[in-house]
């Protein structure tokens, strides 16, 4: 017998359909969703963010952190 292989589904990202231009360090509530519940920013993997969208996105993480907008690790 064969085996079937299944294609994952390919993601979208997220930014890309809203036609974000910018990715706001101040809008917590969005970064939130691309953080582990142990703080660890999502992979491009598994986030389905494109190239561009996913390095905005870990700047704006980043910042918000340095200015205690989100923790660093979530307890």
């Amino acid at each position: 017998m064969r085996k079937r292989t299944r294609k994952p589904k390919k993601r979208v990202c997220s930014f890309c359909v809203d036609k974000a231009v910018a990715i706001e360090y101040k809008e917590t509530d969005k970064l939130r969703r691309f953080i582990t519940e142990r703080g660890k920013i999502l992979p491009r993997r598994i986030s389905g963010n494109c190239a561009k969208h996913q390095r905005l996105m870990t700047e704006s993480i980043k910042r918000a952190r340095n200015i205690a907008l989100l923790p660093y690790t979530i307890e």
